[in-house]
């Protein structure tokens, strides 16, 4: 628990969450909040190990077709067409 929260500042904040929502409706939220918050961490983790991946792989780069590369195979195709 924080430092700086209190039992004071918890007793306060669950009468005015019971007084907003309800004791009826608290519980949902709650259950909501829990899965909102194991699909963000799930999602974290997933995207963490993602970029892993994707630097492991990225030492292996390849190189990139030059302008004049792009140029020439563009010229080439349109002869094709053409001719």
């Amino acid at each position: 628990m924080p430092s700086w929260i209190g039992p004071w500042e918890i007793g306060i904040l669950v009468i005015v969450l019971l007084v907003v929502f309800g004791p009826k409706r608290l519980p949902e939220l709650g259950s909501s909040l829990g899965k909102a918050i194991t699909g963000f961490r799930k999602g974290l983790k997933e995207s963490e190990q993602e970029l892993r991946k994707a630097v492991a792989e990225g030492s292996q780069v390849t190189e990139t077709p030059k302008t004049s590369q792009v140029a020439e195979t563009a010229k080439s195709s349109e002869e094709e067409k053409t001719g």
